[in-house]
């Protein structure tokens, strides 16, 4: 079913008379803006009151500002200058008020006749314009202006209600000028189609949807934005859900290789040598994990844990069944040194029964083959050939699985470690490898919130571990004021020593390698304020470990580790490092994720300020693995009051990832963490907040299960097809698909 005509017209068309092809234009390149109903979908980013003028005494530096304003006084000045060297030169200077503060406006040459004509003292207006400085004072410079009393009808019109809508606009068009956009467009509104089921509607006492759109672009009362903005939350949360629920709907219709664990297999060989008792959480989510690949559909699980709650050991215990039932199991990383490190600690913690066809393997091992893209001719070819004939059951490697010469003898599961750094299109390469769909584990080191979790993989089933395993120390973690107090940084070299005196090793993380290749791209880019403000780039690793290996931490082994190293290199660091070689490690966030060296204590961050908040509790799960207490050592020189000092500071007083990944929430909006579900696609989200109304995304979930248990193909609803159609365009509906 098509969209409906009236809201599938092109902008071009419906606004031909009114503003013209131009503006047009610039809201399909500027606002991603097309057709009527992606306008009539361009809410109000806030409402001004015609009795309450913008405070102007809070005008934001550099920023595109819309305010409603009185003139208080204009007065033209003349002046030479080398265009008008007779004194011919015009400046119009205009002061306007609102109560709380005064603005200048100025406007040259012969940009001064139309306003000088118009903005009388006395006059109310809308001024736009950027905010810039001028002689110690605020300014606009020629400010576009819409007058806000008029004898002409369109003006009333246009200006009737009381609340004048506020819309995210740009410097090549006004705000008022979308608002007039709007007034043409939106007697269309009457023909949108309702997404929402009539049952649903009148049960949640929701206003039917054109209402809903006429009340946010024309309230007459607060009341009307409170109905219309409750309505459209419901509409986002809802189509949203729906198309989750029926990828969930789909994706349980598949057909799957039931695989259970047999009763005195490999799985449970592996659980009789293990020196310790799994946590309450681990086995009840390995319980929901072997429930899941008992079924003849693929389970599509995401594991959540904190920092080193062992899920590792979860997904091992889960690979192991799968061995166990005659199929292999394939465990995807990010990157060479994870890939290999997990190699490494799975072997270990297998012991024997990793040796499958060696000489002293246990008689139920198992071969676990690691496959990376560094890897010579001869050990890779050994390890395609493990593969296709069954010899390996379990495999553990990088982006190289996913390449078309790797063939499995009988993939039964295939375990993602660290989702967000794969796109879809490779996880789903890997599943394509099983004769039948795999069972999917998606695991994930960064906790989210809930209901962040059911809009971003509201296609999975989720289980969270959120005990720490016996034995793991609890991790101190301090702010460094390094500008502010420069000896508390000399402390934290001395803490560093004192750690590596007592038997421990410490790690040292810098934001850039610093052999100034880093990235070509960034090196002509204009740089942001703070960086401006610091006038230096981010701390290095090779310059730091040079630092220290001559200064403060002189006579201590200090290496060093990043992303650009070969990786035989990266390993052989690793190697040492894990064996205790190594008192120091200066490196990038290549050890953000998997790196196990539980007798590494003490973690200093320089320039902390530059990371976000979740890499920054991934960085600090580095340390504390053993038995020692951990300590974490936030170094930045930001000012004390600067919002990346209060983000250090939030880091610092608490180790729960769920309340973090709330706060990094909060301070970056929800866009950007549904920009990664939505493959980069723009987010959808205009009107809801995926922390704020969790309550409407979890009901929206029950009633989107409910609706498409009862009709899958949503026959019955053809509203609701037309919006899934919209929200749905090729690009996000492959990105489902996959998954």
């Amino acid at each position: 079913m098509d969209l409906v005509p009236a809201l599938e017209e092109p902008l071009k068309q419906s606004l031909k008379s009114v503003l013209g092809p131009a503006t047009a234009k610039v809201m399909a390149e500027h606002l991603g803006l097309h057709t009527v109903g992606d306008l009539l979908h361009h809410y109000p980013r806030r409402y001004e009151e015609r009795g309450q003028l913008t405070h102007l005494a809070e005008l934001p530096m550099d920023e595109h500002v819309t305010v409603v304003a009185q003139v208080a006084d204009a007065r033209l000045h003349t002046f030479a200058s080398s265009k008008a060297p007779r004194g011919k030169g015009q400046r119009l200077e205009v002061t306007i008020t609102d109560g709380s503060g005064r603005l200048q406006l100025v406007f040259f040459g012969s940009g001064v006749h139309k306003p000088h004509k118009e903005l009388l003292p006395g006059t109310r207006a809308m001024f736009a314009g950027k905010v810039s400085v001028f002689n110690r004072r605020l300014q606009l410079a020629h400010p576009a202006y819409e007058l806000l009393k008029g004898d002409t009808e369109e003006t009333v019109e246009t200006w009737a209600g009381t609340l004048i809508p506020i819309y995210p606009a740009t410097a090549k068009l006004e705000s008022w000028k979308i608002g007039k956009a709007l007034q043409t467009v939106l007697p269309s509104a009457q023909d949108a189609v309702d997404p929402l089921p009539d049952s649903l509607r009148e049960g949640r006492g929701l206003v039917p949807l054109p209402e809903a759109l006429l009340k946010i672009h024309r309230p007459h009362t607060k009341a009307d934005i409170a109905a219309a903005r409750d309505r459209l939350k419901w509409d986002e949360a809802f189509v949203l859900q729906v198309a989750l629920a029926r990828r969930r709907h789909t994706d349980a219709q598949l057909p799957a290789v039931a695989r259970k664990p047999s009763p005195d297999g490999l799985l449970t060989a592996f659980d009789d040598r293990l020196p310790f008792t799994l946590t309450d959480g681990q086995v009840k989510v390995s319980r929901e994990i072997f429930d899941d690949l008992a079924t003849e559909h693929p389970m599509h699980r995401l594991l959540q844990g904190e920092v080193g709650s062992g899920k590792t050991m979860v997904a091992l215990r889960a690979m192991l069944a799968v061995v166990d039932a005659g199929g292999q199991a394939a465990m995807l990383a990010p990157t060479e040194v994870l890939a290999q490190q997990h190699h490494r600690s799975i072997t270990e913690m297998m012991g024997e029964l990793a040796e499958g066809g060696m000489l002293g393997g246990a008689e139920r091992a198992t071969k676990v083959t690691l496959l990376t893209g560094s890897m010579g001719t001869a050990g890779r070819r050994q390890a395609l050939l493990d593969l296709v004939t069954g010899e390996a059951g379990i495999v553990i490697g990088t982006h190289a699985l996913i390449e078309d010469k790797v063939q499995f003898h009988d993939l039964g599961l295939v375990v993602v470690d660290e989702q967000h750094r794969f796109g879809v299109e490779q996880r789903d390469a890997l599943r394509g490898k099983g004769k039948q769909p795999p069972h999917l584990l998606v695991m994930t080191a960064t906790p989210i919130p809930r209901t962040v979790a059911m809009t971003v993989f509201g296609d999975l089933e989720t289980s969270v571990l959120d005990q720490l395993p016996a034995g793991r120390s609890p991790i101190a973690s301090h702010v460094v004021p390094a500008a502010d107090k420069p000896h508390f940084l000399a402390r934290a070299w001395e803490r560093v020593r004192e750690e590596v005196s007592n038997g421990h090793q410490a790690y040292v993380v810098c934001p850039r390698i610093g052999d100034e290749e880093d990235d070509p791209k960034k090196a002509g880019k204009k740089k942001s304020p703070e960086d401006e403000a610091e006038k230096r780039p981010p701390l290095a690793v090779l310059d730091i470990a040079a630092q220290l290996a001559a200064g403060p931490l002189q006579g201590l082994k200090v290496e060093v580790l990043h992303g650009r190293m070969h990786p035989d290199d990266k390993d052989a660091v690793m190697r040492r490092f894990a064996a205790g070689d190594t008192d120091v490690l200066v490196a990038t966030t290549v050890i953000e994720v998997g790196v196990n060296v539980p007798n590494a204590t003490a973690m200093v961050i320089m320039d902390a300020d530059r990371f976000g908040v979740s890499q920054l509790h991934q960085l600090r799960g580095r340390v504390g693995r053993g038995s020692a207490p951990g300590l974490c050592l936030l170094v930045s020189e930001m000012p004390e009051a600067s919002p990346a000092r209060q983000r250090l500071t939030a880091v610092a007083s608490t180790l729960d990832g769920f309340e973090l990944s709330r706060i990094d929430l909060e301070q970056r909006r929800e866009g950007d963490v549904l920009g990664q579900a939505q493959s980069g696609a723009r987010t959808s989200l205009r009107v809801l907040s995926v922390i704020e109304d969790d309550e409407v995304i979890a009901e929206a979930r029950e009633e989107a299960t409910a609706v498409v248990a009862a009709d899958p193909e949503l026959e019955h609803l053809p509203g609701l097809r037309v919006a899934l159609d919209a929200l749905l365009d090729e690009e996000r509906e492959q990105y489902l698909e996959k998954g």
